[in-house]
């Protein structure tokens, strides 16, 4: 199944080089995708070719060694990598909402919001680290809490060196295989309107950063989302942004890299499904059935529909981020794509039939996969309610329980 391209789109200029780089990495990944699923194994060799291609600069400034690409190239990229194996491409999602929300933030934007000068040396090491290959995780979530920034129980607290950061996180994807992760943390003191201060922090592996392995998930198995358990002093240049509290206000004034990168990702898986059930059909000579082709021509529908409202969100948030309309198209994209994928991988296993639900075959291992979209943060009935809310004329942020 071919992307939707509409005629008045626009792309990245270095588009054509990078998504046919991203089609023969997603290539090389189908290959290994079986495996990594089955023994539930993070996909080493998959991360190694996205290193020496460099994509993990995909975000990177050129002046910094990378490529420069917007969100809207990145979401082309993502879906790419996501039709050859979904937990890969996860995996890059994470990555690149590090290095994406650093590099699109304008240096205006960050002194005016009080950033110190020091803050930008530690960034461009940041990203010029990723473009020479650093590899980063986000550790955000907790038990109990999940995504919910506002309510995470990890703490820091300030010393004569920087910061101590103490707790534990979920569902941190590349655990124990990252350079550093981008960890959420609140302060242990409210702040001056009653709220919680929540600064993210970039910490590196090592002494202080334990894994402890607990994922063995119905999908997205290869991501190694392990629980991470923190007791580490960082520098005072790890927090992000050299502010405080800056968390929360970003994940409502500009969402895209917490809701619509996850939908890049399930925009791609929902594209294999397609892809999957086809082939299996083709093969069984079973492209005859009405009722299969019925569902097919379905499925292509919803799921250029989906992409289109991916790529409509993304070269909005590249043109003007954080305005109304931009915010919510990313959570348009998001919803559309997490329910689509779950929707369009059932459907697809409907028309292929019971032996494709066999361990092993690709659209059973896709099935599980895409059934994740919905679940990942922000949840489709978060989407949805934000969406009603905003639909309705009320303060989507207003609401009685937070959404962040």
């Amino acid at each position: 199944m071919t992307a939707p391209t509409p005629a008045t789109a626009t792309r990245p200029t270095d588009s054509t080089s990078l998504l046919a780089t991203a089609r023969g990495l997603a290539a090389a990944f189908a290959d290994r995708a079986a495996e990594h699923d089955a023994a539930g194994r993070f996909p080493t060799a998959d991360v190694e070719d996205l290193r020496a291609a460099r994509m993990l600069g995909l975000m990177v400034p050129a002046r910094l060694g990378g490529a420069e690409a917007g969100f809207a190239g990145y979401t082309a990229v993502a879906t790419e990598l996501a039709t050859g194996a979904a937990a890969t491409a996860l995996l890059f999602n994470m990555h690149a909402s590090v290095t994406g929300a650093l590099a699109a933030t304008p240096d205006d934007l960050a002194r005016a919001l009080g950033a110190p000068e020091s803050w930008f040396d530690a960034r461009d090491r940041i990203l010029v680290d990723a473009a020479d290959g650093a590899f980063y995780a986000v550790a955000a979530s907790e038990r109990g809490a999940g995504s919910r920034l506002s309510q995470v129980r990890t703490c820091y607290t300030r010393t004569a060196r920087g910061y101590r950061i103490t707790g534990a996180k979920a569902f941190v994807s590349g655990a124990g295989h990252a350079d550093a992760y981008l960890v959420a943390a609140r302060a242990p003191e409210l702040g001056a309107d009653g709220a919680p201060v929540v600064s993210q922090f970039l910490v590196p592996a090592g002494p202080g950063v334990m894994v402890e392995e607990t994922w063995d998930s119905l999908g997205m198995r290869a991501t190694g989302s392990h629980d991470l358990h923190l007791d580490v002093e960082v520098p005072a240049d790890a927090l992000l942004g050299g502010l405080e509290g800056l968390a929360l206000l970003l994940a409502q004034v500009m969402p895209q890299w917490l809701v619509a990168s996850y939908a890049a990702v399930y925009v791609g898986v929902a594209r294999s499904a397609v892809d999957a059930a086809v082939a299996h059909l083709q093969q069984r000579d079973l492209v005859g059935l009405p009722a299969a082709r019925a569902r097919i021509g379905r499925a292509d529908a919803a799921v250029a529909a989906a992409e289109l409202a991916v790529h409509e969100a993304a070269v909005r948030v590249d043109a003007d981020p954080g305005s109304a309309e931009t915010n919510r198209w990313v959570w348009r994209a998001k919803l559309l794509a997490g329910d689509t994928a779950a929707d369009v991988a059932a459907s697809m296993l409907e028309a292929a039939g019971t032996s494709v639900t066999r361990r092993g075959h690709p659209l059973e291992r896709i099935f599980r996969d895409a059934r994740c979209g919905a679940l990942q943060p922000a949840t489709s009935d978060v989407c949805a309610d934000w969406l009603g809310v905003a639909a309705l004329g009320g303060d989507p942020h207003a609401a009685a329980v937070p959404r962040w």
